[in-house]
């Protein structure tokens, strides 16, 4: 098993890999349709929007969790 210390890196990594998976494949198929070779054009456009997000969600996420803090806090 991976060790809890890593947890928070191992959600990153999770969550950004769904969600860029996700919007890449709506985004490729609004772009080049339903048609051959569109799997192969989302792979790759999954791969690159997954390298902006793992990161993005690492320096992101400790910046929401205060911000939901405070407006939790305060309701």
């Amino acid at each position: 098993m991976i060790p809890a210390r890593y947890a928070p890196i191992l959600f990153g990594l999770i969550l950004s890999g769904l969600m860029s998976s996700m919007v890449s494949g709506i985004a490729t198929l609004r772009a080049a349709g339903l048609g051959e070779g569109v799997f192969l054009l989302w792979m790759g456009a999954w791969m690159t929007s997954w390298a902006i997000a793992f990161p993005a969600v690492l320096l992101v996420a400790p910046l929401t969790r205060r911000l939901v803090d405070r407006l939790v806090r305060q309701g």
